[in-house]
Order: C-alpha cells, then structure tokens, then sequence
C-alpha cells in the first residue's frame, strides 16, 4: 500500500468545514475517537456570501466575539477569508491543523459512510453535483480551495447528509415508477440534513439520557432549507426530502413537495427548458416565490400582507401535515424536536405547527415556547409542561461537531487498515 503523506496522531487538530448555500460554518477543536469534547477552541460562521455585504464572526472560550463585516463574492473567497481569520490567533492557525472534515450534501448510493479524499473519489463528486445542484458544486469549492490552502500533508474527509438516511426501509426509500429505471439509473429517495438529523438527536439523548436512545423522535430541521425525519432507535425510517433536497416541506427558496406534470407543463407554456423551470424550483419558490418579497422567515413575520401571511401558513400547514404523518409510520412518538435558524429561534413557527394537536397529546408550554429563542449548539430545552403524552424539543444543532468527530473516526478506522 501506498505511503499516505499524512500522520495520524491523536489527538488531532481538526477543522471542520460546513459549507451552506450562502454561508460557511467553521469549527477548531482537539478531537479523538468517541465523544467530542464541546468546548471548541474556535467556532464561526461567515453569512451573506454573494450579497453586496457579508459577515464573519468567531467565537473563541474566554473572548470576545469577532464580529467584522466584509464582502465575499463566492464560496472559494469564503475559505480564503476564513483562513486568514484562523491566522491571526496561534491556537487556530492553519499550520497546526492536522485534518479537515467537510460536510458533502449528496453521497448517492456510492458513499454511505464518511471517506478519505482523494482525485479519483473527487472525480465521482463531480458526477454527483447533478443531484444537489445548490450545495455538492459549493462543498467541491471548498474541498478544493482548501487543498490550495493547506497541501497534501493534511487529509481531508468528508461527510454525507445522506448517510444517516441510509438506513430507511425499501417501502421509504422507492418510488412507485418502473423498477428497471430506478436500478438503472440509481433513483430512489435518499434523505438529506443527515449530519443535521444525526445532531438533533444526539442532543436530544444527550438532554434525557442513555435511556432514551431507543426512543422514537421526529425531529424538525427548519432553515432555508428544510426536513423533517422520523426515527427509532436512533436510525432513520422515512424523511421528508428525496432523490434531490427539492422535494418535502416548504422552504426559503424551494418548493418542496408538487406534482411532477408541472415542469413539463410550465416548460411549455413559458417556452423554456424543464431544466430552467427545476432552477425556479430551487431558487425561486418556496417563501421567496408565494410571498414575492423574502425568502427570510424573520422578515415575513414582520410584514402582513396576504401574500407574506399565506407564505407562512402554507409554511407551518406543510410542516404539520408531515408531522401527522410520521406520528403514523411510527405508531406514535416519544418526542417531536425542533432544530435549524427557524426551529431554533422562531417560537411563534412552533407554536403554529403544533397548534391544533392536542389530539396527540401534543400541547406547548406557552411561557417556556417563548423562552427559546436562541441555544447554543449542542444546548437543549423542553418546550411543554410536566406530564404531556407528547414532549416537544429544541435542540441547537452542532453539524460540525459531528464532522469534526466523524472525521477522526474516519481516519481511525483508515489508519488501522
């Protein structure tokens, strides 16, 4: 075999990347085997690439916050930018990190588990970008640049939001078309916000106990993009997006869930290409399209007019009709979790998603809804009284911590080899 030109030791130094549609996410933390230590040395996020102003910020134990505004015209600049920022401080500085996790959106049936990069496996990237056009082509930027940035001596792994969905059912995962071409071309409902997922309910078991890690959740991953999933036992039954992370629940720019005729048919009357109408799909739908105005649920509850109140109910109505399903594939639930921008940091979008549910003993604490507005990732909080059937969550989602810890693990397991 092969020499690699890395070396593994652990600790490691361990930079996780999560690259979004308009954002990067960033964690340094010392990390082995197991469970991750939560207090990173470094935590930060840049918002806003590709608009005329963006914002980095990090946050590091015992000082203050960084907080700079600058302009990022593209996810390549967002790394470089990111990367200076890490120099400034000797305890983050590149130099002394000793492996990269990034997440990757869509792993496909080839990747179900966390991978060493190499040229060969970044060729089959490429051939997956199709899949997730707003998020694989953005993870490449960044596993790219930050090979430019570091060089071969410090690996990089990445992660796959589908993985975690790996485990649903034949009866979750198949489309009811002709078996031939879903073998043939490798159609089938894969499940998206994995990491995410995976985070939701390590926090969620975390806050209750060991005990609880057979229980069944459904957690609510609400941001711009959003899912919802099932679980029991900690692995995924069903989940809300599918072959591509277009379909499910309403979101800031997509559609989510609709009758596949209307592609063919808007091509036709609009004299465009099916292709063009999938990019109104992806970016031009969802809160953005109904309410013509934001694709920013904060600035929708803000307004009030018809188009902005029907936005955010067709929103919350989505939601709760796939919550209502999936207390049905599972036979009932232990707990519902909120997670995401949203989820987090919207009481109001809680409380109008499980109004009406009491059916299931499901029944928010009002004062306790309203006292959640923002938890530190890894942090968690129960937003119903004592003794409901029904017990809803939130929990701060910390995809980076599972990158960074699943990526040592990863390179545990390849150095043992």
């Amino acid at each position: 075999m092969k020499q690699r030109p890395w070396i593994i030791q652990l600790p490691m130094k361990v930079l996780a990347l999560n690259c979004g549609s308009s954002s990067i996410k960033f964690v340094v933390m010392n990390a082995r085997p197991g469970p991750v230590d939560p207090q990173p040395l470094g935590r930060g996020h840049i918002d806003g690439i590709g608009s005329s102003q963006s914002v980095i910020r990090l946050a590091r134990p015992q000082h203050s916050l960084l907080h700079e505004d600058l302009v990022v015209s593209d996810h390549s600049e967002g790394i470089r930018k990111t990367f200076d920022l890490l120099e400034r401080y000797e305890e983050l500085a590149p130099s002394t990190i000793d492996a990269v996790g990034h997440r990757f959106v869509h792993g496909g049936d080839v990747f179900t588990d966390p991978i060493v990069v190499n040229q060969q496996i970044m060729s089959t990237f490429e051939d997956l970008s199709e899949l997730a056009p707003l998020h694989n082509p953005i993870s490449l930027k960044g596993i790219r640049e930050t090979q430019a940035i570091l060089g071969e001596r410090v690996p990089m792994v990445c992660i796959f939001d589908t993985a975690f969905h790996h485990s649903m059912p034949a009866v979750a995962s198949t489309y009811a078309i002709p078996h031939d071409l879903t073998t043939r071309h490798g159609i089938k409902r894969y499940g998206f916000h994995g990491i995410a997922h995976a985070s939701l309910l390590q926090g969620y078991t975390a806050f209750r106990g060991p005990t609880h890690q057979q229980d069944r959740v459904i957690a609510l991953h609400l941001g711009n993009g959003c899912s919802i999933t099932a679980s029991k036992g900690g692995q995924s039954v069903d989940t809300s997006m599918g072959f591509t992370p277009l379909e499910g629940l309403v979101m800031g720019t997509r559609s989510g869930d609709l009758d596949p005729t209307i592609v063919n048919y808007l091509a036709q009357k609009e004299n465009v290409s099916c292709g063009e109408v999938e990019d109104w799909l992806n970016h031009e739908s969802g809160l953005l399209g109904v309410s013509g105005k934001s694709s920013d649920m904060r600035i929708l509850l803000r307004d009030h007019d018809d188009r902005a109140t029907l936005a955010i109910n067709l929103f919350c109505y989505r939601a709760k009709k796939y919550l209502g399903a999936y207390l049905a594939a599972l036979g009932g639930a232990d707990a519902i979790v909120f997670g995401g921008g949203i989820g987090e940091s919207s009481p109001e979008i809680r409380n109008r998603i499980c109004q009406n549910m009491e059916w299931c003993g499901l029944q928010l604490d009002p004062r306790k809804n309203q006292d959640v507005i923002d938890l530190t990732p890894g942090a968690a909080a129960c937003i119903t009284s004592e003794g409901v059937t029904l017990p809803v969550y939130v929990v701060g989602a910390d995809e980076e911590m599972s990158i960074a810890q699943q990526t040592v693990e990863c390179l545990h397991r390849s150095k043992a080899k």
